[in-house]
């Protein structure tokens, strides 16, 4: 009887951040995302340096969770998610952990965009939602093996997720995702005349 099955599979966890544990407030959470992007020279001078669309603290504010206690309170319920998905991962830690290594801020404007990109040096990234106002850009993840299908056809309009070259994943408010940081990803341009606001992570392997 022949068989076919799905090997070296790529998972994607997607969750509400309120799943094991009370959320920090999405009104505050979000004027503190507003507040600091005001107040943060450095990083504003950073974006514009780079031709950074909107806002990112990436590169100015390394320790929000010391700073602000909502973010602490983040932290908190994201280290529930990342276990979960970790132990999905089925990882051999080698009793060493998952931690950690850096939180920061997203404000996309209309027609903002972040480019193709991946997250070296982690293990686990990810991004909690705060802002998805209607229109809003999705987050496109790109089969890690697309390099190597030079020939390949294209293939049919309702394809399955796991054999698509792109999935395009729209998030809601309140929501979680989480990947490995191998994984190839973008936001395409923000139609949503509002701002898309996010808070991305990495967590690496101490």
């Amino acid at each position: 009887m022949s068989q076919i099955e799905s090997l070296f599979v790529t998972r994607l966890y997607r969750s509400t951040l309120s799943e094991f544990c009370t959320a920090p407030d999405a009104a505050e959470l979000e004027a503190s995302c507003l507040s600091i992007a005001n107040d943060d020279e450095a990083g504003q001078v950073w974006c514009e340096e780079h031709d950074y669309p909107g806002y990112t603290s990436y590169a100015s504010l390394d320790d929000l969770a010391w700073r602000f206690p909502i973010f602490k309170d983040l932290v908190r319920v994201l280290e529930r998610h990342v276990a979960t998905f970790v132990k999905d991962l089925q990882f051999d830690l080698d009793g060493r952990k998952v931690k950690l290594n850096n939180l920061w801020i997203n404000i996309l404007p209309e027609g903002g965009v972040h480019t193709s990109h991946l997250h070296p040096h982690s293990v686990i990234s990810g991004t909690a939602y705060v802002t998805v106002p209607n229109g809003a850009s999705a987050i496109k993840f790109e089969d890690p093996r697309l390099a190597m299908m030079m020939a390949a056809p294209e293939r049919e309009a309702e394809a399955r997720n796991e054999l698509r070259k792109f999935v395009y994943v729209v998030p809601q408010a309140g929501e979680v995702l989480l990947w490995e940081s191998w994984l190839r990803h973008e936001v395409p341009p923000n139609k949503a005349e509002e701002e898309r606001i996010s808070v991305s992570f990495n967590y690496g392997w101490e």
